[in-house]
């Protein structure tokens, strides 16, 4: 999980202390494993496949419960990317300072605003209660690699582009009426060059609407946050 959730792999994080912080967490949640309703089968170390099969699983299951409890801030990304391009703003990337790669204007604003607010909710509380949560459902030293059932991944999927569709739709019809009025205006006045005036009016008026709609943007992720956390912890438990 502290490998795979957006919340912990900042890249200005070095290396050691995100290893430091999976032995801290895994120091801290392995107490709460029942240990008396539970026992680990001996079989398990007899050879290094079984150890190796029990390792994946557990990566498995944390890197299930950090990538689908991440949905929300993944939406931020997809809506900003779109709302960039909507906007005129495709071309002019940047260097992200969370993941050191290029990424949008537009999407790496919505994504620090929303990454803030996360920990401000104490998402990263939650994501590690998910963890600990995780252990006394899905009981550990299982050697079972595949899962049981669907994880629901589909419904993922569909959940992400979903959102991500509720985030920019005001961008989209911000920028469709100003071209409608931009088209009127050039056949109305046609000495005048609307591709000089389309584009910093389109700038100007999705900065406009960013600025309108980020605190009901702020408002859909904290409605998601927990139901993400659940959903992955549901999903998590193909592994049982």
């Amino acid at each position: 999980m502290m490998f795979t959730s957006p919340l912990f792999t900042i890249a200005a994080a070095p290396m050691p202390f995100r290893y430091l912080c999976a032995v801290v967490l895994t120091v801290a949640a392995a107490p709460t494993v029942n240990s008396a309703a539970y026992v680990i089968p001996m079989v398990i170390f007899e050879s290094w496949i079984s150890v190796l099969i029990v390792v994946l699983r557990e990566f498995l299951v944390g890197m299930a419960l950090g990538l689908l409890a991440s949905l929300p801030l993944m939406a931020l990304q997809v809506a900003g990317e779109r709302a960039g391009m909507a906007m005129g703003f495709s071309m002019a990337n940047v260097m992200d300072p969370t993941t050191q790669q290029q990424a949008g204007l537009v999407s790496q604003v919505m994504f620090m605003v929303g990454l803030w607010f996360y920990f401000r909710w104490n998402g990263h509380l939650l994501m590690v209660q998910a963890v600990v949560e995780s252990l006394r459902i899905i009981p550990p030293a299982g050697l079972s690699l595949m899962p049981a059932t669907d994880m629901a991944i589909g419904e993922w999927f569909s959940s992400l582009f979903y959102m991500a569709a509720r985030m920019v739709l005001p961008f989209y019809c911000a920028i469709l009426l100003a071209d409608v009025g931009l088209g009127f205006l050039a056949r109305t006045v046609p000495q005048m060059n609307i591709f000089v005036l389309g584009l910093p009016l389109k700038v100007a008026l999705g900065l406009f609407v960013l600025m309108v709609a980020m605190p009901l943007i702020v408002e859909m992720v904290f409605n998601q946050v927990e139901p993400w956390v659940e959903f992955a912890i549901s999903s998590a438990t193909v592994w049982r």
